[in-house]
């Protein structure tokens, strides 16, 4: 809990770049003010898996940003992915950035009943 008024808190003073008391108590006040995110039923170990992931993602995204700019992708496609099941708000925004994180892929659509719609650059002609 003190943990995420401080949290906000630091959030709010960054966003207004005033550090006077006024500030810092209108702070504090938006703080207690937002509602609280009630803990997920995420582990510990879907947390790693998703971290393992995007840092695996961060040379792939480099790797497709220098092959789109010295090959041609002419040919785009919207696919449908599955979401893996059993997933919190948490770990499906992970999931939608590491799919847009990428230069080649986008999320266009999250669909309620577990799917992504993903458009999605290849190389090659239409």
């Amino acid at each position: 809990m003190i943990g995420q008024i401080i949290l906000r808190l630091t959030l709010w003073l960054l966003l207004t770049d005033n550090f006077g008391i006024t500030n810092i108590a209108i702070g504090l006040l938006v703080a207690f003010l937002i509602p609280r995110a009630y803990p997920g039923r995420e582990t510990v170990k879907d947390w790693w898996s998703m971290t393992r992931k995007v840092l695996l993602a961060i040379p792939q995204a480099y790797m497709e940003a220098f092959e789109m700019l010295f090959h041609p992708h002419e040919r785009e496609e919207i696919i449908h992915e599955k979401m893996p099941p059993h997933r919190t708000p948490g770990l499906i925004f992970m999931d939608i950035f590491l799919i847009t994180f990428t230069p080649k892929t986008i999320v266009l659509k999250y669909q309620e009943n577990g799917w992504y719609e993903v458009h999605r650059v290849r190389r090659g002609r239409p």
